[in-house]
């Protein structure tokens, strides 16, 4: 699903030679570095680099994927993720798997005041609470929240920055693949996605990888409308590739209200009812 080649290609061609010192002309028909500007920026020869790129070079030392990753402007995340693509050969990783743990599903029953839930590194939602429920309109888990956005929710679906989580949705993906390339449900979704959304096919091309940390989510509530969240990621301490989510809203913001009102309609209604109901009014 993953490559060092595919990556190196990719990350070179996104840098401008200006910044690296490379005088540029209106003759230039190449889209960022050569593969000889970076063999020399990077002080390896150009046919070992362009072997690299080749697939056909020896595992590359620290010394020379830390010379690459300066010239190629890598960040954190990226550079762990050059080296593991650069391992020969590729460590094998156990797939993270198994139950939720019953104490899990009650730490995620104590949040009631923001939607919060669990979710694995393929981006399955394994439980939530009652607020993510009522935040997804529907029974969460089962949910794959990758394939909800390419393929369920469209730009004026739920998600308010539609394209904003695309991108982050591909980046963890491609992260993902370079950790656990021996995931056969992960290949099988990436090739679903592929097939399904080509935005996801143009956006998984381009091989950029991102973590999945913390950072503001905006939502399109049927019922409350725009909900303005800030999204934190806990990853568990342990081996199971599992992570709690929680969206919290800013004290005494609209988004705050509006958690508040859909807690409200939950209590006199059955959230199936009331979304039927908004549907049948729009």
């Amino acid at each position: 699903m993953d490559d060092l080649a595919g990556f190196l290609r990719t990350r070179r061609s996104r840098v401008d030679p200006a910044t690296a010192g490379i005088p540029v002309d209106s003759r230039r028909r190449v889209e960022g570095l050569r593969r000889e500007e970076v063999a020399h920026l990077s002080g390896v020869s150009v046919d070992y680099y362009i072997r690299l790129e080749q697939g056909r070079a020896t595992q590359p030392s620290e010394q020379i994927l830390d010379a690459l990753a300066r010239v190629l402007g890598l960040d954190d995340t990226e550079r762990d993720h050059l080296r593991r693509l650069a391992c020969r050969p590729r460590r094998r990783v156990k797939t993270p798997g198994g139950r939720v743990r019953p104490e899990l599903l009650r730490v995620l029953g104590l949040v009631t005041e923001a939607p919060a839930l669990l979710m694995d590194h393929r981006m399955d939602v394994l439980a939530g609470n009652r607020l993510a429920a009522l935040l997804y309109g529907r029974v969460l888990p089962g949910l794959n929240t990758a394939r909800h956005i390419f393929l369920e929710e469209t730009e004026r679906g739920l998600y308010a920055e539609w394209e904003t989580c695309t991108l982050d949705v591909v980046g963890h993906l491609r992260l993902t693949a370079g950790k656990y390339p021996d995931d056969p449900r992960l290949a099988s979704l990436v090739g679903e996605l592929a097939m399904g959304s080509e935005r996801f096919r143009r956006l998984w091309a381009r091989a950029d990888v991102r973590a999945r940390t913390h950072g503001r989510k905006a939502y399109r509530h049927p019922l409350v409308g725009l909900l303005e969240l800030h999204q934190e990621n806990f990853a568990l301490p342990d081996a199971s590739g599992m992570e709690m989510i929680v969206l919290s809203a800013a004290p005494g913001s609209a988004a705050e209200d509006g958690l508040r009102l859909l807690a409200r309609l939950d209590a006199d209604h059955d959230a199936g009812e009331l979304l039927d109901e908004n549907r049948q009014l729009s």
